[in-house]
């Protein structure tokens, strides 16, 4: 394969220049044993050959582009010109870098055939047993032309092979750092559409209670007025936490939330909740109005994976209710132990009857169920909702709880 690198004109310059120097010293060789003998003989040596020498220098300027033509006519026309000798060697060390053995076989056989019509040009005295010198000196020297040749071939083979592998490598890398940062991105979204969505849900609900519900005391007013003030506060904490996660640097946001890499210094994490939350979770909803009971038989702390995800769970269930059944009543049932399961169920009975028009409903995403269903699934879990014969609805998730044993083990 042929992967010669664009030569520069510095570089092309300076193999012509090798090219003419080693030339030189065959010419002046070839004048020393001539000894100016004959005069058609110095003649040419002093103007043709050096003609000859020229033109395969000229030659040499298109070997790349005409490997095989340009090896073929600069070995055989160096068979008229001494000094033509160092032009020869180039054009076969060149075209052994492309490492074809049938071409090389082909220059060098022309090469070793032509230097024997060497003596119509320079009769040299000789002796008689010579003939095998003839053959065996430009042999020799097109043999270290064509290992040398082969040499320079494979060096660029696996400089190439070297930089092919290190730009495959930084696209590999930059590929893992972009899908880094996607998965990172798609996580905080998510986490937006979990706190936001409820939070504001639950903002959405107390005002239009107060829109709507004119038999409030005054005491019943104040108390809504105030889980809105507050909701609407730490939605925009929460929002502010985000947007600053969102704001980080492309390099540094697909470090974020990856074991080894802590968050950078000004850069706040999105927020994370656990399973010691569930009950303070339960205690906002009461706040804001909604009629709800925890009922928890759990014994341990699960790990934070499925801590989180039971939060979840609680959040989503939590929202569906104010959202599709106001007034109702809410249960939420949460049984598992270490080494088995936790099972998690948000139980809503069917929505209150009510004298006044009822408010209406916060804006849904349509991605909550969905949503919640792949985190789930990423924990190992499974997720079930449906509606119940009471007219209610009722979301469960069983989570995987294995021992800690079981996972130091795994």
């Amino acid at each position: 394969m042929d992967v010669a690198p664009r030569l520069g004109w510095w570089q092309q310059t300076s193999r012509l220049v090798a090219a003419a120097a080693l030339g030189v010293l065959a010419w002046l060789s070839t004048g020393v044993l001539l000894k100016w003998q004959a005069a058609e003989t110095g003649a040419w040596f002093l103007i043709g050959d050096p003609l000859v020498a020229l033109g395969c220098l000229t030659a040499l300027l298109w070997r790349r582009r005409f490997p095989l033509a340009v090896a073929l006519t600069v070995a055989i026309a160096s068979t008229a010109s001494a000094l033509a000798g160092g032009a020869a060697l180039v054009a076969l060390g060149s075209i052994s870098t492309r490492r074809r053995p049938v071409e090389i076989g082909f220059v060098v056989l022309a090469y070793v055939a032509a230097s024997q019509f060497a003596v119509g040009f320079y009769p040299v005295e000789s002796s008689p047993g010579s003939l095998w010198l003839q053959v065996t000196f430009p042999a020799l020297t097109a043999g270290i032309a064509v290992a040398a040749g082969m040499a320079i071939g494979a060096r660029r083979v696996e400089v190439r092979s070297l930089r092919d592998r290190a730009e495959s490598a930084e696209r590999e890398q930059a590929a893992r750092a972009a899908q880094a940062r996607a998965l990172e991105r798609n996580r905080i979204a998510r986490e937006m559409h979990d706190v936001l969505a409820h939070r504001i849900s639950l903002v959405a609900m107390q005002a239009g209670v107060l829109d709507h519900r004119g038999d409030l005391g005054a005491e019943e007013s104040r108390v809504l007025v105030r889980g809105i003030a507050e909701g609407s506060h730490l939605a925009l904490e929460e929002l502010r936490d985000v947007l600053g996660v969102l704001r980080a640097d492309p390099d540094r946001l697909s470090h974020l939330g990856h074991p080894g890499h802590p968050t950078p210094p000004g850069h706040p994490e999105a927020p994370q909740p656990s399973f010691e939350g569930i009950p303070g979770l339960v205690a906002d909803a009461r706040t804001s109005g909604l009629d709800v009971t925890l009922a928890t038989t759990v014994t341990g702390t699960p790990s934070d994976v499925v801590g989180r995800t039971c939060y979840r769970v609680v959040q989503e269930g939590l929202t569906n209710a104010a959202k599709h059944a106001p007034g109702a009543h809410i249960r939420i049932t949460l049984e598992g132990a270490a080494g088995g399961r936790l099972d998690v169920s948000v139980h809503n009975s069917s929505a209150a009857t009510r004298t006044a028009p009822p408010p209406p409903p916060p804006p849904a995403s349509g991605f909550g169920l969905l949503g919640l269903a792949e985190r789930v699934d990423l924990a190992g879990g499974k997720l079930s909702h449906h509606p119940t014969s009471d007219d209610g609805y009722v979301v469960t998730a069983q989570l995987p709880w294995p021992s800690p044993t079981h996972e130091k083990r795994a």
